[in-house]
């Protein structure tokens, strides 16, 4: 469910290497602006584009252009579907800019873009034709996939990357009402069958579960849009529902170069022979040249780097706003918050959707409430480690580490706080541990603690110097009563790897000075949160703490926390 703020992705890098600031207040501390049609159309243009060539043309159609006639009734019911689905994910979102509309967005916009990315889709499958159906027409026609993975398309099985999480896989049915139509064997290639060589990997929007690229170590990930393979060379592509001239063009060759790094990284050294960027809305492919094996080293070397700065941006609570020296200037793409600053006159810059901040009123706490800052942060703990576990879905549906810290009669759940973050947990087990800069929280009621990769752990007979005053088991806060203002807020849902539905609102606390994400799952979404705005006065007391990323995190118990609302000043 949860993407790991603990892994570098394509995304993540990009919006670092534009804004730095950018990257910590939007993927570290959840901090987003709001909503906009252009965030929605970019995924329902997409998954428009890949359903539309999971078709199978029938054999009389001759020429792109008999491809495009027999492709337009289906552009045209795609379009309508993804305006559709459009609009109730613009319903569904909890905050969205002032004067934008979905209503603003039009069927016949949708219809040309999907043709953009038609025409470009064409231009493979003409080239292929003019190839004589590349060099795995054959295994195709006698019914195999050339690939371990194939290319998605109706009426065949999609593949699950982990079927044995699907509790009803073997009852599920995938026919569809048209097939691929083969010749047989050295037969002039036909442009339906060019068609069918030509398609692409691509996410199969049937697949629920993550269709990622991992790295062997863990700490990088990412999701590809396309991936050409009918000539035999493999060649990357991004799909982007804009135009070429968009302000975010500028970091495509980032990303591409990073999906060509892990391309390499996860199939055994295979160099990507190709990069594009397929912009629907002006039809353009822009090319560009991919790392060669001789740069793969010097890229790793720069991706753990940057990683590396990633996970040591920021941990605990985080100040907010910032300094006039820590904004930003607002001037690359996607730049929001992360220009607010305030001068030491108490003057406020920022964009035009948090001008309330300026004025807004922001009272002293009193009892029971606390600073955010005030909030118990890491802890050193000892004990006995046993009862290890996993790697096990966590309440997040990521793959994680865990164990028991035995203290006399007392005992608690020690877990990675995100997959991979400390992957040793186990060596201790049976073992008299000290556990150092470990995070305190708590789930369904329980204490619990959270390691990440800045947390140590040692052996009692092997520890040279205790790392500071302990913390008795008891006396673990795991809770908190904290009051303040909403700065954003959204709502997401989908389905988990078992094909469970899952659904997670998440807000941004501010108490003057400091931010917090305080989030709530399935149940404890109530129709009281769902009516909060940016602005709004909060106050929660209960909250339950966790980590996701070294940073706080408050967690909303619908039997345990207590959620005021009093009228915005």
């Amino acid at each position: 469910m949860g993407r790991s703020r603990g892994r570098l992705s394509a995304s993540a890098l990009t919006t670092y290497l534009r804004c730095p600031r950018q990257w910590l207040l939007t993927y570290q501390a959840g901090l987003s602006g709001p909503k906009r049609p252009s965030q929605i159309l970019g995924v329902v243009l997409e998954e428009a584009v890949c359903a539309l060539m999971m078709h199978h043309p029938p054999p009389e159609v001759v020429g792109p252009e008999g491809l495009r006639q027999w492709a337009q009734p289906l552009v045209d019911e795609l379009a309508t579907k993804a305006w559709e689905d459009g609009r109730k994910a613009w319903g569904a979102s909890l905050w969205k800019a002032e004067k934008a509309s979905w209503d603003d967005v039009t069927v016949a916009s949708l219809v040309e873009r999907i043709n953009g990315g038609l025409d470009l889709f064409l231009e493979e499958v003409k080239a292929c034709f003019e190839q004589n159906g590349g060099p795995f027409l054959e295994t195709h026609r006698s019914g195999k996939s050339p690939f371990s993975v194939p290319s998605p398309s109706w009426g065949r099985a999609p593949v699950f990357p982990l079927p044995e999480k699907l509790p009803d896989a073997a009852l599920r049915r995938w026919s569809a009402d048209s097939s691929p139509a083969w010749q047989a064997q050295d037969e002039r290639c036909r442009w339906n069958e060019a068609w069918e060589c030509a398609r692409p990997w691509f996410k199969d929007p049937r697949v629920h579960q993550p269709q990622r690229l991992y790295h062997p170590d863990g700490w990088a990930s990412g999701e590809l849009d396309l991936v050409l393979r009918w000539d035999g060379q493999t060649r990357i592509v991004d799909i982007k529902s804009g135009r070429s001239s968009s302000p975010f063009a500028s970091s495509l060759e980032h990303q591409l170069r990073f999906y060509a790094w892990l391309w390499h990284q996860t199939h055994g050294g295979e160099i990507a022979q190709g990069m594009e960027g397929w912009y629907l809305a002006d039809s353009k492919r822009v090319i560009y040249s991919p790392p060669t094996t001789d740069e793969m080293s010097g890229l790793t070397t720069s991706f753990r780097a940057t990683h590396e700065a990633m996970q040591n941006a920021a941990e605990g609570v985080l100040a907010f706003p910032g300094t006039e020296l820590e904004a930003c200037t607002g001037e690359q793409a996607g730049c929001g918050w992360c220009a607010v600053s305030q001068s030491e006159s108490g003057t406020w810059v920022g964009p035009d959707f948090s001008k309330w901040i300026a004025s807004a009123t922001q009272g002293s706490l009193s009892s029971p409430y606390q600073n955010l800052v005030s909030i118990q942060g890491r802890v050193s703990v000892r004990g006995r480690l046993t009862g290890a576990w996993g790697p096990m879905s966590n309440h997040f549906g990521e793959p994680v580490l865990g164990a028991l810290l035995v203290v006399g009669d007392q005992h608690i759940t020690v877990e990675e706080s995100e997959p991979g973050a400390f992957q040793g947990l186990h060596n201790f087990v049976d073992q008299d541990v000290v556990l150092s800069n470990a995070l305190p929280g708590v789930w369904r009621d329980q204490a619990r603690l959270y390691l990440d990769q800045r947390s140590m752990a040692f052996s009692e007979g092997d520890m040279v110097e205790e790392p500071g005053p302990f913390t008795r088991l008891g006396l673990l806060r795991t809770r908190a009563n904290v009051a303040g203002r909403v700065l954003s807020i959204g709502q997401r849902s989908g389905v988990r790897i078992d094909g469970k539905p899952w659904s997670m609102l998440s807000l941004i606390l501010w108490d003057g000075s400091h931010i917090a994400e305080v989030v709530a799952f399935g149940q404890s979404i109530s129709q009281r949160l769902l009516a909060l705005q940016p602005g709004d006065a909060v106050a929660m007391t209960g909250v339950e703490l966790g980590w996701r990323g070294g940073i706080l995190q408050l967690r909303i118990d619908n039997r345990k926390t207590r959620i005021e609302t009093p009228r915005s000043a």
